[in-house]
């Protein structure tokens, strides 16, 4: 394999849990050494959230944490303490990016914020992953993945007209508007860096990049001053032709937006006198003949009529069905990891991004243990080793061990 894309790409990752974390990923398995700058204490709070691989160090055997962490190196530094901040600042003056989750402000008071870094390194790409951005009236207020789709609209779409708003198994906030909106600023500012010589910050909203996922709903609603609803959205659950449907042992989704595969559809089963009301709305009495059409027959009845009829219809899976198919192993979307230790190989999902010349390897390192890499990082980095035993005296930076008390989710304390 030729050299992984990223491989000159230098990162300070200071995030914890989910957004942060797997935007520093597709970077890590990519290349880019991405250093998981944590604290003395617990670090990131995910190394202790089950379910565990076990026979792995116990900061190190989360599966959680290693679906986020793998092929990262960890180094422990308290950022409240001088030293500590030094250690930062040194690191910095020779990273590409420095990426960090904290609310606004939260570093500038501790003296390592980005108009300090910057001065330390001009260069350098300083992305803020927050809630609600770095100004503007809730920049202070806690939040989570449904609270920002709660604020911005799609959780409010989201669902049918007569019942509650629907939450999604994925975490759309999270990773689309956090971690791969995230993504997209650090390479716009790498790539203007080129012309410019000079970093920028990336600031980055959780709530107004999933916000941005409503281009065409909200497109549509400002051009016309019709506000829609829970349930009629074309794409949403508001089209017959556009839904999913229960059948005889399951559920299967019919996308027959376009009119050859709504054609397709209905003479397939033997409705064309449907063929004029594909966007006919639930409720409606064609939407009623085709739940009647879709319940005589089973999943794996209708997966065969789609293999001989183009229509756009497909089974809706579990994930241990979906884990399985041939649709993700065909493509290499899990993948296995040997974890140090681990009494099993850990699995994990792979790289949804297929490169033809330099593709990257999720499983090139395993996840770090809690500080693996401290005396390593600071040697680099041009400390000496008495310089690097005095800092672990001083309790401004901490190798590999963790708290007894932290052997434990951190969800479930109370």
């Amino acid at each position: 394999m030729s050299e992984l894309p990223l491989a000159d790409l230098k990162v300070l990752d200071l995030t914890r849990l989910l957004p942060g974390g797997f935007c520093s990923l597709l970077l890590a398995d990519f290349g880019a050494d991405v250093i998981k700058v944590e604290d003395t204490g617990l670090g990131d709070y995910v190394r202790w959230s089950p379910p565990y691989y076990e026979g792995a160090d116990p900061s190190a055997r989360s599966a959680l944490f290693l679906a986020l962490n793998r092929g990262k190196r960890s180094i422990r530094v308290d950022l409240k303490t001088d030293a500590g901040k030094e250690v930062l600042i040194r690191l910095a003056r020779h990273a590409d990016v420095l990426l960090e989750s904290f609310r606004p402000g939260v570093l500038d008071r501790l003296g390592v914020g980005f108009e300090r870094l910057r001065l330390e390194n001009p260069g350098l790409v300083y992305c803020a992953i927050t809630g609600y951005g770095q100004d503007g009236p809730s920049r202070d207020r806690s939040g989570h993945d449904m609270n920002y789709l709660g604020l911005n609209g799609i959780l409010g779409l989201t669902g049918e007209a007569d019942g509650p708003p629907v939450q999604s198994a994925g975490q759309i906030a999270d990773l689309g508007g956090g971690a791969l909106t995230a993504l997209v600023g650090i390479f716009i500012a790498l790539r203007e860096r080129e012309r410019s010589g000079a970093g920028q910050l990336v600031d980055c909203s959780m709530f107004h990049g999933s916000m941005a996922w409503l281009a065409f709903v909200a497109a549509d609603a400002l051009a016309t001053g019709g506000w829609p609803h829970r349930g009629q959205l074309p794409l949403a659950g508001g089209l017959t032709c556009y839904r999913p449907y229960r059948c005889a042992d399951g559920y299967v989704t019919l996308g027959a937006l376009e009119p050859k595969f709504w054609r397709t559809f209905c003479v397939g089963v033997g409705r064309e006198d449907l063929l004029e009301h594909a966007f006919d709305p639930p409720g409606s009495d064609v939407h009623r003949a085709v739940c009647e059409v879709f319940a005589a027959r089973t999943r794996e009845e209708w997966r065969a009529f789609a293999s001989e009829h183009d229509c756009c219809l497909e089974p809706v899976l579990d994930l241990d069905e979906a884990l399985e198919s041939e649709l993700v192993t065909s493509r290499e979307m899990v993948v296995e990891l040997d974890q140090p230790g681990a009494e099993r190989p850990v699995r994990l999902l792979g790289l949804p991004v297929k490169l033809s010349r330099t593709p990257g390897d999720p499983t090139r390192a395993p996840g770090p243990a809690l500080g693996q890499h401290t005396d390593e990082v600071l040697r680099a980095a041009g400390y000496s080793p008495q310089e690097i035993s005095a800092l672990h005296d001083a309790g401004a930076v901490a190798g590999p061990g963790a708290a007894e008390a932290a052997r434990g989710s951190f969800m479930s304390a109370s």
